[in-house]
């Protein structure tokens, strides 16, 4: 086999292990012509073709075969029993996948689709849950993807979420069932249960799921134990924080499509529109709350008429105490009181690319208030707002954050950001340790409870997951 390649030149050996060599007529009538071309910089041969001279090349050395590592042909050969019998088993009968030869795991799943003359073996490696955690991700996902193999309800749609994130290597056993148990709950009950007891013993663990509530933003309001959601037609809903379930509506202008909230309660609500204006939802608009929250969005919105590049872009509040933050495109960060009226807020100019998430929160023991913001350019940024910024972000990365949350916690201070790339980063922010977190749906919202309750909100639903926050960083 020939391969053209930038700036290499690999011959091939022979029987004897030295360099093979070939008259360099083959090169000038054959092989010569390519390196016309201004792309081409070498001809690699791999194999023992002899087709290359030996002048002026460069020769690995691969070795003898089989190489380590390398799976020998008869694992190829063996038959779907041949490769169970390899499988351990309870004494009740249950296949012990945990412990099956790493070959076995990888193969059996083709062997047992070489059993023309019946399915029965497929499904049966389908329907296990042993086997969907520890088997081939690759193989599963390429025989899920024959519509002629019969799979168990709704395993398409579970695999489909979970997929991306099993075919990592990086995740132990009980990570990979908190994989499948999360997206496994809401559409096969049976399975899901089944993967709890092994699921919560991970350091996250998945509670509920409404994959029928696509969310443009959600608002916490923990002295409730309620979510404040928008969907994406602008209607806001009640949910209940331990269960997800919807518990009520709230009146909004029909024109109106929040894509944040900060908010003090149900009836007194700070939207901003997709399209960059500030909206006050009040329902007392004689109350100190109207005066307040009309002064804000008055505020932002003049100096959007002023200038676009001024333009409001995020927005975000604290859930323990009555401040908000709003983030603009010139990169600045703004706090203001939505319980007391100021003139004006609190401003830094924290980036020099437009924020893209911020969210904020108050520690009144210690008389602190923080501010964290993310950009365009994939930086996130702590302010306390009684001292001059970090010099240094906390984190920058070549993806965008989509949303912040923040909470003080049992553990102290936490704070979560949803990246676009399918992970979620939470921070220990007064000891600078971080988890990563997978993310299995897109995440256009975030909220992070006291308790340690994540809520992921975004075009596949809402999702809550809950942290085990004395284990996170064991």
């Amino acid at each position: 086999m020939l391969l053209v390649v930038p700036d290499l030149h690999l011959a091939g050996r022979g029987p004897s292990g030295e360099p093979s060599a070939q008259p360099q007529t083959i090169i000038d009538e054959l092989l010569a012509p390519l390196l016309q071309f201004p792309h081409v910089r070498a001809i690699v041969e791999t194999g023992s073709t002899d087709l290359l001279d030996t002048a002026n090349s460069h020769v690995i050395d691969l070795g003898e075969a089989p190489h380590l590592g390398a799976v020998s042909e008869d694992a190829f050969k063996a038959d779907f029993s041949s490769l169970l019998a390899d499988v351990a088993r309870t004494p009740d009968g249950r296949l012990l996948w945990n412990q099956a030869p790493s070959q076995t795991r990888e193969h059996v799943l083709d062997a047992a689709l070489d059993e023309v003359d019946d399915d029965t073996a497929v499904r049966t490696l389908l329907a296990d849950p042993g086997f969907l955690i520890h088997g081939s991700a690759t193989a599963i996902t390429a025989t899920l993807n024959s519509p002629a193999v019969v799979t168990p309800a709704g395993l398409r749609r579970i695999w489909d979420r979970a997929a991306p994130q099993l075919s990592s290597n990086e995740h132990s056993d009980t990570e990979r069932a908190a994989l499948l148990h999360a997206a496994a709950l809401a559409t096969s009950p049976t399975l899901s249960e089944y993967l709890r007891p092994l699921a919560e013993q991970h350091h996250w663990t998945a509670m509920w799921a409404q994959h029928d509530a696509p969310t443009a933003t959600q608002c916490l309001m923990e002295a409730d134990d309620q979510l404040l959601v928008a969907d994406a037609l602008g209607r806001l809903h009640l949910h209940r924080l331990t269960t997800g379930n919807r518990t009520g509506m709230v009146s909004s202008p029909a024109a109106i499509r929040p894509s944040a909230i900060a908010a003090t309660g149900p009836d007194a609500l700070l939207l901003l529109d997709e399209t960059g204006p500030l909206h006050p939802l009040i329902s007392d608009e004689e109350g100190a709350a109207a005066t307040v929250l009309g002064h804000i969005a008055s505020h932002h919105d003049q100096t959007l008429l002023i200038s676009d590049a001024s333009r409001t872009t995020a927005l975000g509040s604290c859930p323990q105490s009555s401040l908000a933050v709003v983030g603009d495109a010139t990169g600045a960060v703004h706090l203001w009181s939505l319980a007391e009226y100021r003139p004006m807020p609190q401003s830094c100019r924290l980036h020099t690319a437009p924020v893209t998430a911020v969210t904020c929160l108050r520690l009144p023991e210690e008389d602190l208030s923080f501010v964290i913001s993310a950009a365009f350019d994939g930086s996130i940024r702590l302010w306390e707002t009684s001292q001059e910024p970090m010099e240094e972000p906390v984190d920058q990365r070549p993806a965008l954050v989509t949303a912040l949350a923040a909470a003080e916690t049992s553990v102290g201070l936490l704070l979560a950001a949803a990246w676009n790339d399918a992970e979620l980063h939470l921070w220990h922010l007064t000891s600078g340790r971080l988890q990563t977190l997978p993310l299995l749906y897109r995440c256009n919202a975030l909220t992070l409870s006291s308790t340690g309750q994540l809520t992921i909100g975004g075009p596949d639903g809402l999702h809550g997951i809950r942290l085990d926050l004395d284990r996170l960083w064991d």
